[in-house]
């Protein structure tokens, strides 16, 4: 099987035309038929209807059927050849990455240090967006990964897990609930509360962990930003449950103060995810690995999986 032969083939489909193709690729249109009938001939199926007066190329059963298989042939035969030639090569090129506040702004911090400095030459694109659009990204190829919390997994989308982040109340500083070291959740019924948006991952999360403990909370405003919901909580306008690596400035600097739940940990999962059917270059790997400290030691972890 010849894979240029089955680009040439993709590029006449795209351009829905021999002679176009022929042009694209600097080709003879004669040169673009033959390279089309030996594999006619080889497959023993006709692939292209020609002649007989049609403008444009006219895609037969077998030829629809070739073109849709021979796409992932050709992206993986390119990528292949892309991972050669890497083969012993300085770790370059550049690499995009989608992730949301909560992670991007605190946990992450470490494990991108750490892989910048030993890939220099690498040049990272970090972007941060709602968790809809790191999906919705990564399944267009805009990012090359994403970095999310409380994952999950769709046709083209694996998750790689990360690890977990312990979830704490916050409270501004002189609140009731700062009398107790570990908050029991019955103490949140009916008291104002700063939530996460609807379609943010860790509202349901919270949301879940609540309704176990037959709590409910008077949700007195939503956002789907980590650092206003510390800013409410700041003001007294609520308490809130966040990510324990969000507000350890804030806590250490009495801006908040953090408890644990008295029922014991709420944890957050988070995940790395990459594109199921696309093939990962170095450059990806070698991220994959930094953020989840197995490089060398293996004892960086970037979230502790507990």
């Amino acid at each position: 099987m010849d894979i240029e032969a089955l680009r040439l083939l993709l590029i006449v489909a795209e351009t829905g035309s021999f002679s176009r193709a022929a042009e694209r690729c600097f080709i003879s249109q004669s040169a673009v038929s033959q390279r089309i009938q030996a594999m006619e001939q080889e497959f023993g199926q006709k692939l292209v209807e020609r002649g007989k007066g049609r403008p444009g190329a006219r895609f037969t059963e077998a030829g629809l059927l070739l073109t849709e298989r021979s796409r992932d042939l050709v992206a993986r035969a390119d990528a292949l050849r892309r991972e050669m030639a890497e083969v012993g090569k300085t770790i370059s090129g550049s690499l995009r990455v989608g992730t949301v506040y909560s992670i991007g702004l605190h946990a992450l911090t470490p494990a991108l240090t750490r892989y910048l400095t030993k890939y220099p030459q690498v040049n990272l694109h970090l972007e941060y967006l709602r968790t809809d659009k790191i999906y919705e990204s990564l399944s267009s190829g805009a990012i090359d990964c994403g970095i999310v919390a409380c994952p999950h997994e769709k046709p083209l989308i694996e998750v790689v897990p990360l690890g977990e982040e312990d979830m704490i109340l916050i409270a501004r500083p002189g609140h009731p609930l700062a009398a107790w070291e570990h908050v029991p959740v019955s103490k949140l019924q009916g008291i104002p509360f700063i939530a996460f948006e609807e379609d943010i991952p860790t509202r349901p999360l919270i949301d879940s962990f609540l309704q176990s403990e037959g709590v409910t909370v008077d949700i007195m405003q939503a956002f789907d930003n980590i650092e206003t919901i510390k800013q409410a909580a700041q003001i007294g306008l609520g308490v809130a449950i966040v990510p324990e690596s969000t507000v350890r400035r804030e806590i250490a600097d009495n801006l908040l103060i953090g408890r644990y739940f008295a029922e014991g940990a709420l944890r957050r999962p988070t995940g790395i995810l990459v594109h199921r059917g696309r093939p990962r270059r170095r450059t990806l790997d070698r991220f994959i690995t930094a953020l989840m400290g197995e490089e060398e030691t293996g004892s960086d972890i970037l979230i502790d999986p507990k």
